[in-house]
């Protein structure tokens, strides 16, 4: 498909059960190809959240945008390693994959992650 110059992806990571920013969380993106019955998971881009939550750089941007459906996967489970034994009982997810259709490759794409040991929540942020 064809890029557009403009668009990007974004993301933060934040700790609501802490009210705190996940620092450290791994981020891989990923674009998703089908061939009839097939699909195939191709990584484009890496990146781990800094002390903010936050990427030092979009995972994808400078043209390289299309319109496809794309996957962020959030490896958590690193970042609940840090946690108390107590806390690492009540964890549930080690990654959190979030697939999402980007129809204008030409728009800021910033879909957050809100986790907690019981639960994660994303929007379309801004």
């Amino acid at each position: 498909m064809m890029s557009v110059a403009g668009g990007r992806i974004t993301t933060h990571v934040l700790d609501t059960s802490k009210g705190v920013p996940a620092a450290g969380v791994r981020v891989e993106l990923y674009v998703l190809r089908r061939d009839g019955e097939k699909e195939t998971k191709i990584k484009v881009a890496e990146s781990v959240t800094n002390a903010d939550g936050r990427l030092n750089a979009p995972l994808l941007d400078s043209g390289r945008l299309e319109q496809a459906v794309y996957e962020l996967q959030f490896n958590v489970e690193d970042y609940y390693a840090q946690r108390s034994l107590e806390e690492l009982g009540q964890v549930l997810w080690t990654v959190v994959p979030i697939r999402f259709a980007v129809s204008d490759a030409a728009s800021h794409y910033h879909i957050p992650l809100l986790i907690a040991p019981g639960g994660y929540s994303t929007y379309r942020g801004s």
